[in-house]
């Protein structure tokens, strides 16, 4: 007998962070339950925030995340002389840069309950503001 497929939609919340680049796999994971269902699927994270941002890369040193950071701030500044978008913070207008080049979303496929990642990989909140708060994160699941 065929498996239902079936859609999941889920609104989660994740704790405030300081600007960087953050690991967020597991507290994604826990708010999930239901993925344990899926034997072969889609996930799809979406962040309802302009800047603030998702990618997906290295989770293992964390090296790789103050790299990021880094190499953002310095490709993007803060007080450039054209931005005109200020008035909410030296660091607003390249937070909102830094969204666009990095998504809004990540895409990751389900196998056997488990979200199908690389060995090395994992889901990264990039938060590109001094204080950010707390980000919400829109999850949907597909499959069966």
């Amino acid at each position: 007998m065929a498996k239902k497929i079936m859609w999941i939609q889920k609104e989660i919340s994740l704790n405030p962070r300081p600007r960087g680049f953050h690991l967020i796999t597991d507290e994604v994971l826990k708010q999930l339950p239901d993925i344990q269902e899926i034997e072969v699927g889609n996930i799809q994270v979406f962040i309802k925030h302009t800047s603030a941002s998702l990618t997906i890369n290295e989770d293992a040193d964390s090296t790789v995340r103050d790299d990021f950071e880094s190499h953002f701030n310095q490709m993007i500044p803060e007080n450039a002389l054209y931005y005109r978008h200020t008035f909410e913070g030296s660091d607003d207008m390249p937070a909102h840069l830094k969204s666009s080049i990095l998504g809004s979303s990540v895409h990751i496929p389900i196998t056997n309950g488990n979200l199908n990642l690389g060995t090395w990989q994992g889901i990264y909140l990039c938060e590109h503001r001094n204080h950010g708060g707390s980000r919400r994160l829109v999850v949907t699941i597909h499959g069966g």
